[in-house]
């Protein structure tokens, strides 16, 4: 009997069936229908940028690409199935986690081309400040709720900012500009969702433009230099892009001239000169977007730059369909900081925005970056789940 009952095989129940099926159906399908087109569309595009960059293993970068859009993959499932309320919960340990992690990064890690930003355990390597962006929201967004109503006041707006400073400046001396700018406009975004007074923000607007003038210009001429001279010569040579062509400016001129070349159709992957020839320095990553618009063209560029709008457009309506404040601040932190990514980086392909490192989401090549932006796809189905079910949020 015992033999017996050990072939037997537990019936699925139709309930099982059902709740299953009823949580595909409570899910966004296009928001994650249109982040597996640009997964996909991305690798497409990594293959084509990267095709002649390693001699005789021309899927190098694609196939690590493929590997890391799995692991993302499942990050997703993960952060679909935990309750947004377990991260509003334990907020303090996300944050002091957080800032372990980087401290770790600034202690330890190795530095490659001047920068300490990758941990490596094994054979793998990750950018701990790429997590560090869905975490850092889900952190803010839990401190704030806490405080309830209080939040409207001054002395909770600036506890908020001394918490987000922390893990900021952590970025910011690693160095990697880019990753602390992406930081504070999540922070922007949650404030706002939150409900500061427009007093308030305004007030730190301000005293964000005073930071950076005193960054760029006050604190220099006083003998104090905040930046590296590289980043400082990137803030200040896009408004001049022909003032030192043969150097500091010379990426974004290669740049603004492979977005030209690419016309209206592209050059093809064999004809694209500027990427296949190496002219435009870092086209796998920094400036991919000017080397895919370069070999696709317009057409090419504009179904990408369609599909990150169908992101945002989704992303904005899980804001609206949150079932709390919490999860409502938490999916503006990682919409805005999406979109900035998005706008900086093409923007600093074509001359109009600051060199600033900052990747291209799905597309720029690095493993880091696309599991984060998967994990961040997953946090916003999680909200938009339990809000769109009308269960309180646990």
């Amino acid at each position: 009997m015992i033999a017996h009952a050990g072939r037997q095989r537990i019936p699925l129940r139709r309930s099982d069936t059902a709740d299953f099926v009823g949580l595909v159906r409570r899910l966004d399908l296009v928001l994650l229908l249109a982040a597996a087109a640009l997964v996909g569309y991305g690798l497409w595009a990594v293959a084509g940028v990267t095709r002649f960059d390693v001699q005789g293993d021309p899927d190098y970068y694609v196939v690590r690409q493929a590997i890391a859009a799995g692991l993302g993959a499942v990050g997703l499932v993960v952060a679909i199935a935990i309750p947004t309320g377990v991260y509003c919960r334990y907020w303090r340990v996300i944050y002091g986690g957080t800032i372990a992690l980087m401290v770790v990064v600034y202690v330890f890690a190795e530095a490659i081309r001047g920068s300490k930003r990758w941990l490596e355990i094994g054979p793998i390597q990750f950018q701990p400040s790429e997590f560090g962006k869905a975490l850092f929201v889900l952190a803010i967004a839990g401190f704030l709720v806490e405080r309830g109503r209080g939040v409207a006041r001054l002395h909770t707006v600036l506890a908020a900012l001394g918490l987000a400073i922390v893990p900021v400046l952590l970025v910011f001396v690693q160095p990697d500009l880019g990753t602390a700018l992406v930081y504070a406009a999540a922070l922007s975004a949650v404030l706002f969702v939150a409900g500061v007074r427009w007093l308030h923000l305004v007030v730190l607007a301000v005293l964000g433009g005073v930071m950076l003038a005193s960054v760029l210009w006050f604190l220099p001429a006083a003998g104090v230099e905040v930046l590296k001279p590289y980043q400082s010569a990137r803030l200040t040579s896009f408004a001049n892009p022909d003032a030192d062509p043969a150097g500091e400016t010379y990426n974004v001129l290669q740049s603004i001239t492979a977005v030209g070349a690419g016309g209206l159709e592209g050059r093809g992957v064999s004809e694209a000169s500027q990427t296949r020839f190496d002219y435009l320095p870092e086209h796998a990553t920094d400036f991919v977007f000017a080397s895919f618009a370069e070999q696709r063209g317009f057409f090419g560029a504009a179904i990408l730059l369609l599909l990150y709008l169908l992101v945002v457009w989704r992303g904005l309506r899980v804001v609206t369909v949150a079932g709390d404040l919490y999860g409502a601040m938490v999916a503006a932190g990682i919409v805005f900081a999406f979109l900035f990514q998005v706008f900086v980086n093409v923007g600093m392909t074509m001359g109009i925005a600051p060199v600033t490192g900052i990747p291209l989401p799905f597309v720029t090549v690095g493993g880091s970056s696309m599991v984060a932006n998967l994990v961040a796809v997953g946090l916003l189905q999680a909200i938009h789940l339990r809000g769109s079910s009308g269960a309180p949020v646990r």
